[in-house]
């Protein structure tokens, strides 16, 4: 877990007063976490009611680890059987990103956050935005998907928005070394669990809203209300939205804080593309003109791979000019601009066909990822893709629908199986599909990339989705390293 340098202390009576809570005894405590394994000597441990486990049955290595009190429910309070001093609350997850914010004196008051949330695009948004203010010679924070960047120094993370006591502590740790601009994904999960409660966002930008996760929301209509939080006086002072997407224009009528709509192509809104041109070939991305607020014109060239990253770009020229980043500086470092780790990222190594690796694990993702790739390629478009267990159900026959309809040849595989059954998945992904004569279902994701490689061509374009960035494959609870990226490049050295 990233903490401070710096030390922070609060005591049990201002945790109290704060709470709203009697105190029985005096004592300071010197971190917050919410998982055991996290803490360290001095730690307040927030113990969690779990879908599986109470983080409360966690007390005794807590304790071992110098932990000095626990902060958690009635239920987690009888676990704890006064083994520490505990603060008993009614909702501790509820109330987690408040206490964290308040231990660290509100850290997001004094730096610009930006916000972006979405269902695609959220990585590739951010990493841009980083890029541009990098350039721009700003120093910033990056907090995401592929990992943590805070100055110079960069750190893995196992979550699009990690849980509330780290980013608090990010937070903290951005404002002692006086970063002015951060840029967070930040997931339906977050918001709605609590995980950003107490921070304060300059600005939220809306991507577009697709299929996924509805076994934790149930319904487009309950993912759509997570998001739209984000968009209120309680988390942000202005909004982003793309107005291409029906969920963003939806939004864009009936949110509460100040907003500027982005759009590809309606020229109402006060950022959008007088004209985008594809230049030669599939790798030489995009010459594009951008009008912006009060006119602004930004021109110049972007390498980016696909079309749906104009959406992401012009979200992240609009945030940064917000931002104070001079648009001619803009302008001028467009072609200095990369994608995310995982998106749509080319592995090369001298073979004559196009060789990718995406992150679209949606099937509006891999809808427009295949889109774009169909419209640029003059060979066949071979696509391997999986659906990860243990998640969503209800996506995994469209996703298979939109590969198949998207590829010449459609390679069914693994993603990360977790607890179930391989071939379990595979069989609801191509459920209602009639399988083409060269289509392919093979349960193992390593012989799915090499035979792609082998079925591949000159012209040709072999993209594997839905694993981007990972470098990990989760099959019967165990996690093994496998990363896409490698797997790819190890097939076509083979094939050479």
């Amino acid at each position: 877990m990233i903490r401070p340098v710096q030390e922070y202390k609060a005591s049990s009576r201002e945790l109290s007063n704060y709470l709203g809570l009697d105190c029985k005894v005096d004592f300071d405590f010197t971190g917050v976490v919410s998982n055991s394994k996290d803490v360290i000597s001095g730690d307040l441990f927030v113990a969690l009611p779990g879908i599986k486990n109470h983080g409360a049955k966690f007390i005794d290595s807590a304790i071992t680890s110098g932990a000095v009190a626990v902060l958690t429910d009635s239920e987690g309070s009888v676990l704890v059987g006064g083994k520490l001093p505990t603060f008993v609350v009614d909702n501790p997850r509820g109330i987690l990103g408040s206490i964290c914010a308040w231990f660290y004196d509100f850290p997001t008051t004094k730096f610009s956050l930006v916000g972006i949330t979405g269902t695609n695009g959220k990585t590739t948004t951010t990493s841009l935005l980083h890029q541009i203010w990098s350039l721009a010679q700003k120093e910033s924070a990056l907090i995401g998907t592929t990992g943590i960047v805070i100055g110079g120094d960069r750190f893995d993370t196992s979550f699009t928005t990690p849980e509330a006591p780290e980013i608090a502590a990010i937070f903290a740790s951005i404002c002692e070394r006086h970063i002015p601009l951060a840029a967070m994904e930040v997931s339906s999960h977050a918001i709605e669990l609590g995980r950003i409660s107490g921070s304060s966002f300059k600005i939220a930008a809306f991507t577009n809203l697709t299929q996924d996760h509805l076994d934790f929301h149930g319904d487009m209509e309950n993912y759509f209300a997570a998001k739209s939080k984000l968009f209120t006086h309680e988390f942000a002072e202005l909004g982003f939205i793309n107005i291409d997407d029906k969920y963003g224009i939806r939004l864009f009528t009936t949110v509460e804080i100040p907003v500027i709509g982005i759009s590809k192509s309606n020229r109402k809104a006060q950022w959008h593309y007088d004209k985008y041109d594809k230049i030669e070939s599939l790798t030489n991305g995009y010459e594009v003109v951008i009008r912006g607020t009060g006119g602004i014109l930004i021109e110049g060239r972007v390498g980016l791979i696909g079309e749906h990253n104009l959406d992401n770009l012009l979200m992240a020229v609009a945030i940064a000019f917000e931002t104070g980043i001079d648009p001619l500086l803009i302008g001028s470092n467009l072609h200095l601009l990369t994608g995310a780790a995982g998106r749509l990222e080319k592995i090369d190594l001298g073979q004559k066909f196009l060789a990718l690796v995406d992150y679209a694990h949606t099937p509006d993702a891999v809808s427009h990822v295949l889109a774009s790739l169909r419209s640029q390629t003059t060979g066949k478009v071979i696509a391997v893709l999986g659906c990860g267990g243990d998640r969503d159900k209800s996506k995994r026959p469209l996703m298979g629908s939109e590969l198949q309809a998207g590829s010449d040849l459609a390679i069914f595989t693994s993603d990360n199986p977790r607890s179930e059954n391989p071939d379990a998945i595979l069989s609801d992904m191509t459920s209602g599909l009639s399988l083409r004569e060269n289509d392919a279902v093979i349960s193992d994701r390593r012989e799915a990339i090499a035979f792609a490689v082998t079925s591949a061509n000159s012209g040709d374009c072999v993209v594997l989705l839905g694993k981007g960035h990972e470098v990990g494959q989760e099959i019967a609870g165990v996690k093994k390293a496998f990363d896409d990226r490698i797997e790819l490049a190890r097939a076509i050295e083979e094939l050479s």
